[in-house]
């Protein structure tokens, strides 16, 4: 056990950039060994899988349907998936794996409260393969509270891994599930109870401006700017002077939060007035900007950053990944030709058009 473990915390020196971590989950260890604000957790790494799918026999199973499903529709790929997928959401764990998880989850308890509500969330071997975008494919849910209901849903993670949208998903016109027998890891964290949460990144994701930071965020969870069914509001911050320089407020009619009668995270009505309310004032964005600024100094590239602001204003780091968009172009200066005179000596210069 001690050189494959089946789970590894956020905060041991040995969880950063770490793959039985998967690409998000690691990228998180990364985050908090940075020292940012990251709430705690631990990853049930890819060895528990790997373990668990050996113990089921359901290796070679999982095999066949890569294979078959690496260029089926998402339509036909249900047909293929049904044994495999009942099988991890059935079959016996082995004991060692289920202590494991469960103590520490006892342990998460000591940490921070009884009883404490848990995002679960897949993080992938993959993920890097494919880029951030393939990350999005794979399962997450939130406000699971007790031992019981996180083992149920670290097995809907695994069994998320042969879901339609991942199957299906192609990068470079190539099925990427059918690279490799990729592992999963399952990565638990304490919920933030957020008043606004949201994305931001180190760069402006239209222009492709390096000079800014765009921030797209809405009341409540996060989930609406992250699955796209709220209009978000955005800000723009100068990453040089951290000026705010523009900012456009949605009109927001309802948010993501936790229901106390169903046990989860649903959409309900936005109230007290804050509907056209900004949900960040100056102050919060340009404390966003100035964290967002330390997340690409650290990383060295730009970034897309998950972020929650609680209740008492304190942030959270969510998820950090690159920028795969611009973050691959070459960075250019932006020139701007205010004046006449401005544009000869462009020209003496060779930086204007040849002529």
């Amino acid at each position: 056990m001690s050189d494959r473990p089946y789970i590894l915390w956020l905060d041991d020196p040995a969880a950063s950039k770490n793959p039985i971590l998967g690409g998000k989950f690691s990228s998180l260890a990364e985050s908090t060994a940075a020292g940012l604000a990251v709430p705690p957790g631990f990853g049930i790494t890819t060895h528990a899988y790997r373990d668990f799918m050996e113990a089921a026999g359901l290796v070679e199973e999982a095999a066949r349907v890569r294979k078959a499903c690496a260029d089926l529709d998402p339509e036909h790929i249900a047909k293929e998936t049904v044994a495999l997928i009942h099988g991890i959401l059935n079959a016996p764990l082995p004991e060692a794996l289920e202590t494991a998880v469960r103590t520490a989850y006892d342990a998460l308890e000591t940490r921070t409260a009884a009883n404490v509500p848990v995002a679960v969330r897949s993080s992938g071997e993959s993920e890097d393969l494919a880029g951030a975008s393939f990350a999005g494919q794979y399962e997450t849910y939130l406000w699971i509270t007790g031992a019981d209901a996180l083992l149920q849903h670290m097995r809907k993670c695994w069994a998320g891994m042969y879901g339609d949208a991942v199957l299906s998903y192609k990068h470079d016109g190539e099925s990427v599930i059918s690279k490799g027998d990729f592992g999963i890891c399952v990565g638990i964290q304490q919920m933030v109870q957020a008043r606004a949460a949201g994305v931001m990144f180190t760069l402006d994701p239209i222009t492709g401006d390096r000079s800014k930071i765009a921030i797209e965020s809405c009341w409540g969870l996060g989930e609406g700017v992250v699955k796209g069914d709220i209009t978000p509001s955005q800000f723009t911050v100068d990453k040089v002077t951290l000026k705010l320089l523009k900012s456009k407020i949605s009109h927001q009619t309802e948010e993501y939060r936790f229901d106390t009668e169903s046990g989860g995270v649903d959409l309900f009505p936005v109230n007290d007035g804050r509907q056209d309310s900004p949900c960040l004032s100056q102050a919060d964005a340009v404390a966003l900007a100035i964290l967002a600024k330390r997340i690409e100094k650290d990383r060295g590239a730009p970034q897309d950053i998950e972020w929650a602001i609680g209740a008492n204003g304190d942030i959270a780091v969510l998820q950090v990944r690159p920028e795969t968009v611009w973050s691959s172009k070459e960075a250019k200066p932006v020139l701007k030709v205010t004046s006449p005179i401005n544009h000869v000596l462009m020209r003496m210069s060779g930086g204007g058009a040849k002529g």
